[in-house]
């Protein structure tokens, strides 16, 4: 079928979820993605960081077709060789005891949620006050599902399907004073993302996770760290709150987890996971067979490959080479992230706009977040080559784009968080 084609069916047969851009891509190689028309793309955005190890990867490809003719899913009422494997390597690398497989960052969420009320009622037999009230963050984003849209601020995703989850709070972003104020024995889990991705690629800050920490610990709370966008070494580190030196109690991974596979895992202590018994939660596809061989072949690449020090790397000069933009371009209006988990903050909505529309038609991958927001979620694999293409791309269009009136004067951007630890 054309794209055309394409397009007509799905107007007539899908429903309509996501506005997408004209292209029909049939083929990926490395960190590029080929169209119908036997086109390259160069992919900065990864899936929406899914694809970590970029397309056709020797590990990845090679390991579902071996899996594929042993065993792609059974039951979970029965054993296979891949989760026990899987959950090791997960919870040596988060530091926690125990995991839960499932198909995506949302049914991880809602595992998580799941398993906080089911501790708070847990401690509550044992004598242990603990309410039912969840905090979350101003310009979280967690999920689609009833329970993990209700802790994902933006009304736009979360107020068409009113009334959501109760008891759900939200606290200003890294606003201590906001969080202590908000916090009492009535909540049973503080929920953050150690980077807010779909806020804008926005770091918490040491103090706010710090106390988030000890206002948690103080009552029995659980607190949750969502690593879905950051985790698994999007940043440089396993999970980004390994920056802070702070651990959680729960945290929920997905979307490199499998190489494009639907995976997810949510990984808790042992104290919390007392709250779950066999009956009370589940899932059909979570950690097949399939899924957790990929998994375990992704895990493997990064860490032979030494790809956690190459994306520190790589992310370092990546985010240089933007700041170094940045003095040169009044538009932009702050560099952040970590790793290659990148923002560029413009100072126009609609020129956020024209930017993401005009690297596509340079054949370069990047979208748009929080408005004004362009997001870096390339590849680990990415090259330094690569950067320059994609820096002196975006050099042409905001110099296209400069008001006439400009000065040469430099631009004093902010560089974000520093990272901690």
């Amino acid at each position: 079928m054309t794209l055309e084609e394409i397009k007509a069916a799905e107007a007539k047969l899908l429903l309509p979820t996501y506005e997408r851009n004209p292209i029909l891509f049939v083929s990926g190689e490395d960190v590029h993605l080929v169209d119908e028309n036997g086109a390259r793309y160069l992919d900065l955005l990864s899936g929406i960081g899914v694809n970590a190890l970029g397309y056709a990867h020797p590990a990845i490809v090679n390991t579902i077709a071996e899996q594929s003719w042993k065993l792609i899913h059974i039951s979970n009422l029965y054993y296979h060789e891949g989760q026990a494997q899987l959950a090791l390597r997960l919870t040596t690398a988060s530091g926690l005891d125990r995991a839960f497989f499932c198909n995506s960052g949302t049914e991880a969420i809602e595992a998580a949620l799941k398993l906080a009320r089911a501790y708070a009622g847990l401690k509550r037999s044992e004598g242990k006050p603990l309410g039912t009230k969840i905090l979350a963050l101003e310009h979280s984003f967690h999920g689609r599902t009833m329970g993990s849209v209700a802790t994902t601020h933006k009304g736009k995703y979360r107020e068409p399907f009113a009334p959501v989850m109760p008891d759900v709070e939200f606290v200003r972003f890294n606003d201590v004073a906001d969080l202590k104020t908000k916090f009492s024995s009535e909540v049973c889990a503080v929920l953050v993302e150690a980077i807010q991705g779909e806020g804008g690629i926005n770091p918490l800050s040491q103090e706010f996770l710090a106390v988030a920490r000890e206002l948690t610990q103080s009552t029995g709370a659980l607190l949750i760290c969502d690593e879905i966008q950051s985790g698994l070494g999007r940043t440089g580190k396993w999970f980004a709150y390994q920056y802070y030196g702070i651990q959680p109690d729960v945290t929920t991974i997905a979307k490199p987890l499998a190489g494009g596979l639907p995976l997810g895992a949510m990984l808790c202590t042992d104290e919390a996971a007392r709250a779950i018994h066999p009956g009370m939660h589940g899932t059909t596809f979570g950690g097949g067979p399939l899924a957790c061989a990929v998994a375990l072949a992704v895990i493997g690449t990064i860490e032979k490959d030494n790809l956690l020090q190459y994306v520190t790397e790589t992310g370092t000069y990546f985010r240089n080479q933007l700041a170094a933009l940045a003095k040169k371009h009044p538009a932009i209006i702050d560099v952040r992230g970590l790793g290659l988990m990148l923002a560029v903050e413009l100072d126009s909505a609609d020129l956020a706009k024209q930017v993401v529309a005009e690297m596509l038609a340079k054949h370069i991958l990047i979208n748009r977040t929080s408005e004004t927001v362009l997001r870096f979620l390339p590849p680990y694999i990415l090259k330094k080559d690569h950067i320059d293409e994609a820096i002196a791309a975006l050099d042409d269009i905001f110099t296209e784009h400069a008001p006439q009136t400009a000065t040469s004067s430099p631009n004093q951007v902010k560089t974000g968080a520093k990272q901690n630890g």
